[in-house]
């Protein structure tokens, strides 16, 4: 069951949201999520993708419930600032599996989820109206875990996977904002979509806020909010950028024997210190 600080921090990031424009950097493990915070973040969400990787699996629910939630459980602890998790598509079908999901994250600490339509990666979705069922059911297990203030950010993946005829892909979306508001969203999230004529359309037709995945040729925040975007976050690109530098550096070390690229490295003393307090 939620408490005072829980909800607290609930409170917290429904209010980011409200002052405008929020970035939302995303980490996959405890330290990720320390740094993100060192380097003046308000609110974190996680990777589904990240998180997957650090333990050796793929993305799209290659973790189990429970092992997602207890890497969720370590992000928390590591951080004194609201976290926002990505669920996936909630660990299962039904209603039922979402409430599951729902209540576990809230017990591990969090104060937000991200919940996609798609039935598996790459699609096909979930109907609106089903979606919708999963949505409520979402936060009706938010309500009974004590944590009504949840922040649900439900996703549609009409423009990340292509679903339907390019024409009717705006269209499909408006309608899922539709049902997913009225199932009890607070925003809607529309990775794959950048084009800014097309997120100001959306932005301005959608009841719920508009949240958008951002990354490497994607419009710069600034350019995101005069759209009137409310949320931006860039899913794994972070982690991605993270493990690059492994790749590189460790081919330097084993083609060259040099070590440049490991002088732009966070210094020992400060890594220790994120998790000495």
């Amino acid at each position: 069951m939620a408490d005072q600080t829980q909800r607290a921090k609930a409170e917290t990031l429904r209010e980011l949201h409200a002052r405008g424009i929020l970035n939302l950097p995303n980490a996959w493990d405890a330290a990720s999520a320390a740094l993100i915070a060192r380097a003046g973040a308000h609110a974190i969400a996680t990777t589904s993708g990240g998180v997957a990787w650090s333990v050796g699996r793929g993305d799209g629910q290659g973790l189990t419930r429970a092992e997602m939630i207890e890497r969720v459980r370590e992000i928390v602890a590591a951080v004194t600032i609201p976290v926002t998790a990505d669920i996936e598509g909630g660990y299962g079908p039904g209603p039922e599996d979402v409430a599951a999901t729902v209540e576990a994250v809230i017990e591990a600490g969090a104060v937000g989820v991200n919940l996609e339509d798609s039935r598996a990666p790459g699609g096909p979705l979930f109907d609106p109206a089903e979606q919708a069922e999963r949505i409520q059911a979402a936060r009706t297990a938010a309500a009974s875990a004590g944590l009504p203030e949840l922040f649900i950010n439900a996703r549609t993946d009409v423009f990340l996977f292509g679903i339907g005829a390019p024409e009717g892909r705006l269209g499909d979306v408006l309608g899922r904002s539709s049902a997913y508001a009225g199932a009890g969203a607070d925003s809607l999230f529309v990775p794959g979509l950048t084009a800014v004529p097309t997120i100001a359309e959306l932005v301005n037709a959608s009841p719920l806020p508009i949240n958008v995945m951002a990354g490497p040729g994607a419009p710069p925040v600034a350019e995101l909010a005069s759209a009137g975007v409310r949320r931006v976050s860039v899913g794994t690109a972070i982690a991605q950028a993270a493990y690059a530098v492994a790749e590189r550096a460790a081919t330097e070390l084993l083609t060259t024997g040099t070590y440049t690229e490991l002088g732009a490295a966070v210094d020992f003393a400060t890594m220790n210190s994120l998790f000495n307090r």
